[in-house]
Order: structure tokens, then C-alpha cells, then sequence
């Protein structure tokens, strides 16, 4: 196979292939307009914070003690405290939905308090146990910091208490969208690599056209490389869009190297596209085609990865077969990369793995394009 040759046949494949991808309105608005959505959907409509959480306060210790310690609660933006009489008049709030949470302070609060053991009672409404924990943690976090302020004034620690110090490394806000955006861009890679292409081939096997392509000197690295090419440059841009939006429309930190951002981006494109191809020349049929894309790569992606669920708290057999997934290995590096910067051993590690993917998913998807008719 000379070189010129090779370059002229491949040259002239992806002009065909491009002219094909332009000409092809529904790919383009599903490879340029859909990870518009997602972005501004994940980053503005989904997030895993809980604002305006339903506190049902009972006082029970009026003292100024009490009160300026419950008064912590209406300094969170994402607490709406109330006061109720009662316990049994929070506790219908509780069961009528009004309130996901029922915070009594005990008659003798400020007297077990200077003895250096105050208690306040938490109630939770663990219906959705998400919102719940969530919830727990921003009461905990606004009774803490109240407490110390108060101690501070004191010039000590009031009363003999203890005194828990807070922090949180990585995501200093707290802020759900700061992992999330990170995350969408292993689903706008899995949707344009995977999705994109696996209608590729089977396209040609449902129109005929890759019949006429056998009678040429045209061979199947070249088919696979010049199918590539386009949905490269549409990956590409889509990327751009990803770490705009990260950076100036959601103010998510990157910390790591962009070009070892960029680079490990475009390398596990390169894996989801390998894989599309793979799914339509096994397929040759576009419907099925979509649909094994669909279940073997955007769904998994999403749910088995660590964008929604910790993979820590999976089964362990679920947990084995989320390892097998390259989109499983993106997102931990990709995270890492945006909250705690170049961390080298993760990069090697994840980038030696997907590129694993890549050369193993381009040489089966290359085995499936050869020129037989089977």
C-alpha cells in the first residue's frame, strides 16, 4: 500500500463522508444542538443541592442561648425555617408534606448547654433519603458555625462544648454543578462518539451504498479513518462548547491542564467513536444499531460511571462491570482534572487504559468494515 495512495483514497473518502454528515440535518442537529441542551439542562435544570428546605423549629427553651443558636438556621440560603408551638404541630407538618424537617430545642437546652452537654433533636422526613441527608448536613453546618460564632464572642469554646471543625476539599461551595458540568462532557463525547456513529455503516448497508464502495480500491482503514474524521471535528466542537459553558457560564474551577484536559477529552472521543462503528458494522441495521449505542454506551454512561451514583455504594457485581466501561475511567479523570488538577498517577493510569480501548475498539470495528459481503 503506497503512501500517496493511501492519502488520495482517504482524502477523497472524507470529503465524501463530510459532504454525506452536512447533507444529513437530523446528525447535525443531534451532534451540534442536543449537547447545547444537556448543557444548559444539567448545568441549570438538574441539581443535586436542596434550597428553601422546610425546617419546622420548636423552641422549647425560650433563653437567648436557644435563640441565637436556632437564628443560625435563617442565615442558610438553602434553609426556610419556621416556627411552630408544638411538637405535634410540626409533626403534621411533617406528615402533610410541609416540612422535610422538625428541629426541638429541649426545655433545659441552655442548662445541659453550660454544663457542657447540649442536645437539640433532628427529625427527618426520609421519604426521599437524598433530600434528607442533604438537609441534615446544611442543619448541622448552620448549628456549627452558629455555635462557634457564639463561642468566638465568649472568647472560647461556650459552655464546656465541643467544638467540630468543618471542611470540605475540592468543591468549596458545595455546589452540585461543580461535578455535574465535568460529567456532561463524558455524555456529550458517549452521544456524539458512540450514539452518532453507530448509524454510520449500518446506513450504508440499508441504502447499498457500501456494496458499490467493494469494486474500489478503497480499503477498510481507510472507510474506518475517513468515517472518523468528521464526527472528530463535530466531537471537537462540542467540546469547546462544554468548557466554555464550564468556565464562564457556570463558573465550575478547572484546575488541571487544559491541554491534558483537551487531550484526554479527544482521546476518549476517539474510543466512543470506535465504539459506534464497532455497534453499526455488527449491526448493519440503523434501528438496532441506535438502540445497542443506546444501551451499551449513553445509558451505562450515565448510570453506572459516578455521574448519579457513587460506583463505591454499587453492588459489587454491578461495581465489576461499571470498571469494564472506558466511560467509567473518563469521568474519574475527568473530575479529577477539574477539581483537584494534574494529578499524574490517575492520568497515566486512565489515559494508558482508554487508549487501551481505543486500539483494541478501531482494530475489531476495522475487522467488522473489511470488504466481504459475509
Amino acid at each position: 500500500m503506497s503512501g500517496p495512495a493511501f492519502l488520495t483514497r482517504l482524502v477523497a473518502l472524507t470529503r465524501k463522508e463530510t459532504r454525506q454528515m452536512l447533507r444529513d440535518r437530523g446528525n447535525l442537529i443531534v451532534g451540534l444542538l442536543l449537547p447545547v441542551t444537556l448543557i444548559l439542562l444539567f448545568g441549570y435544570g438538574i441539581s443535586f443541592d436542596v434550597k428553601g428546605g422546610r425546617v419546622a423549629v420548636v423552641l422549647e427553651d425560650s433563653s437567648p442561648t436557644a435563640q441565637d443558636l436556632v437564628a443560625g438556621l435563617r442565615g442558610s440560603r438553602y434553609l426556610a425555617p419556621v416556627r411552630v408551638p408544638s411538637f405535634a404541630e410540626a409533626e403534621r407538618m411533617m406528615r402533610a408534606g410541609e416540612a422535610d424537617a422538625i428541629l426541638r430545642v429541649p426545655i433545659d437546652f441552655s442548662r445541659r448547654l453550660a454544663a457542657g452537654e447540649g442536645r437539640v433533636q433532628l427529625v427527618l422526613n426520609g421519604v426521599d433519603s437524598n433530600t434528607a441527608s442533604t438537609i441534615e448536613g446544611y442543619v448541622r453546618g448552620a448549628l456549627t458555625l452558629r455555635a462557634q460564632h457564639a463561642a468566638d464572642r465568649a472568647g472560647g469554646v461556650a459552655g464546656g462544648g465541643v467544638v467540630i471543625a468543618q471542611r470540605m476539599w475540592f468543591n468549596e461551595a458545595g455546589d452540585s454543578t461543580w461535578f455535574l458540568v465535568p460529567g456532561l462532557i463524558v455524555l456529550v463525547m458517549t452521544l456524539i462518539g458512540a450514539f452518532l456513529t453507530s448509524l454510520l455503516i449500518a446506513r450504508e448497508w440499508e441504502r447499498g451504498t457500501l456494496e458499490s464502495l467493494f469494486v474500489t480500491p478503497v480499503r477498510p482503514l481507510e472507510l474506518i479513518l475517513a468515517k472518523l474524521a468528521p464526527y472528530l471535528v463535530i466531537g471537537a466542537i462540542d467540546l469547546a462548547l462544554c468548557l466554555i459553558a464550564a468556565k464562564w457560564l457556570f463558573e465550575v474551577p478547572m484546575r488541571g491542564s487544559l491541554p491534558i484536559i483537551i487531550g484526554s477529552s479527544l482521546l476518549y472521543l476517539l474510543v466512543s467513536l470506535a465504539l459506534g462503528l464497532l455497534i453499526s458494522g455488527i449491526t448493519r441495521s440503523q434501528f438496532a444499531a441506535s438502540q445497542v449505542a443506546l444501551l451499551t454506551s449513553f445509558m451505562p454512561a450515565m448510570m453506572l460511571s459516578g455521574f448519579v451514583f457513587d460506583t463505591r455504594n454499587m453492588p459489587i457485581v454491578v461495581r465489576a462491570i461499571s470498571q469494564l466501561l472506558p466511560a467509567t475511567h473518563f469521568m474519574g479523570l475527568i473530575k479529577t482534572l477539574f477539581m483537584a488538577g494534574d494529578y499524574w498517577p490517575a492520568i497515566l493510569r486512565d489515559c494508558a487504559i482508554l487508549t487501551l480501548y481505543a486500539v483494541v475498539l478501531i482494530a475489531l470495528a476495522h475487522r467488522c468494515a473489511r470488504k466481504s459481503l459475509d
